[in-house]
């Protein structure tokens, strides 16, 4: 009998830990969650309302639509999209890569610009992506106030050159992609 109610303690206390440790996990979850997501998620449905609702995203499409023609234009596209201080408002809901990605489709579709561009073209609209999310990522991972200092600049910044090189890569990449047979 008292090897019984020792196997039911120890499987009790089992139970309770894991228990235990789910539901603290839980906590902790719903706490992040309610410091750092959701006051994130505010402020990009802000972003994506102000670009939606002044017309920012169209201005910004068409005047980029110029340049898709050419690798030289897609690199200045790049560049400006990766501007480490437009980056971060241009990442939120990717509403303006989504225009301009549009744009240069009917582009493409129309025989505009040449299909062969149309993944350099991707690569150039999106170099800001994820530089939205660098403060929150960092905030989720608890970094120290002189990480978040030093990290999100270094990203930014990064973004500014590693766009325009996955730009001449792409390009590189897009050869005998589509032929006119």
């Amino acid at each position: 009998m008292n090897g019984i109610n020792a196997l039911l303690v120890k499987i009790g206390r089992s139970v309770g830990g894991v228990v235990g440790t789910l539901f603290q996990a839980g906590r902790e979850t719903v706490d992040t969650v309610i410091r750092n997501v959701i006051p994130f998620m505010a402020f990009i449905s802000f972003i994506i309302g102000l670009v939606l609702t002044t017309g920012i995203g169209d201005w910004i499409a068409n005047g980029i639509k110029g340049f898709a023609d050419s690798l030289v234009g897609l690199l200045i596209v790049s560049v400006v999209c990766a501007i480490p201080v437009l980056s971060p408002l241009l990442g939120p809901g990717a509403v303006i890569a989504q225009i301009v990605g549009t744009l240069l489709g009917v582009e493409i579709g129309k025989g505009n610009i040449p299909p062969q561009l149309a993944l350099p073209a991707l690569f150039a609209i999106n170099p800001q992506v994820g530089c939205d999310f660098i403060p929150v990522g960092l905030a989720l991972g608890e970094a120290e106030p002189e990480t978040v200092e030093i990290g999100v600049p270094a990203v930014l910044f990064s973004r500014l050159v590693t766009g325009p090189l996955s730009v001449v890569i792409a390009y590189f990449a897009s050869f005998g992609l589509y032929s006119s047979n």
